[in-house]
């Protein structure tokens, strides 16, 4: 499958680093690919916190070239199912403010109920589009059965790794937050796409549109 000329990519996080680690690589490829597209993102935690500019550094450097305009609100970290309701205006009101061409946030498998009920959400108001579920790696060992590949170039590859610890120093004493997590992973996603590195998607529906064919071009088929 290739994704044609891109005017718009709708971005959602429940936290801030959730976009970078989950499409990180990817993010920085569709940008370089289509300089200008304009990249709008949501993320529903840490507003008014350290937090808020690593994510605006963060995605600044992961969407090179892009306009992009970054909202961070500030729901609670952890427990953002008890803000269902904050939480679903804020994704509605995302979604009468962008018609993008491709939806990437979280996958409804997640283990983490932030990211979960985020997933959600988004299947509830993009009915209509293209949506990649990312994956985070984490303690509860809920990586999902995949079935989208982005190979990832070893350019894309070390810009992800590199950005990630260099955008988000309040994660560094988390024990899984290190080059061999993301690297790992992403060879892991390589080895099953046949290629070097790849970021991998859940993509849940998928709509194939098969163009008319005007009938006085049919070749009929003859059995020789």
């Amino acid at each position: 499958m290739f994704l044609g000329a891109l005017r718009s990519i709708a971005l959602l996080g429940a936290h801030c680093d959730d976009i970078a680690i989950g499409a990180g690589a990817t993010l920085d490829q569709l940008c370089r690919a289509h300089p200008g597209v304009r990249v709008d993102a949501l993320v529903l935690s840490g507003a008014g916190t350290p937090r808020e500019q690593e994510e605006h550094s963060a995605l600044t450097a992961f969407c090179p070239g892009a306009e992009l305009n970054l909202r961070v609100d500030a729901l609670p970290d952890g427990r953002q199912p008890a803000a269902w309701e904050s939480a679903k205006s804020a994704v509605a009101e995302f979604r009468r403010a962008v018609e993008p061409d491709l939806v990437i946030g979280p996958q409804r498998g997640d283990a983490h109920q932030d990211h979960r009920q985020l997933a959600e959400l988004i299947s509830q108001e993009f009915r209509d589009h293209l949506v990649l579920g990312y994956e985070i790696p984490k303690y509860e060992g809920d990586l999902p059965n995949v079935n989208a590949y982005v190979p990832v170039t070893q350019d894309s590859k070390e810009r992800k790794v590199e950005l990630l610890h260099r955008h988000y120093p309040s994660q560094h004493d988390r024990t899984w937050f290190d080059a061999d997590t993301f690297s790992g992973l992403m060879r892991v996603r390589g080895v099953q796409s046949q290629t070097r590195w790849a970021e991998a998607f859940v993509a849940e529906k998928l709509l194939i549109e098969i163009p008319a064919v005007d009938p006085s071009k049919i070749v009929e088929a003859r059995n020789i």
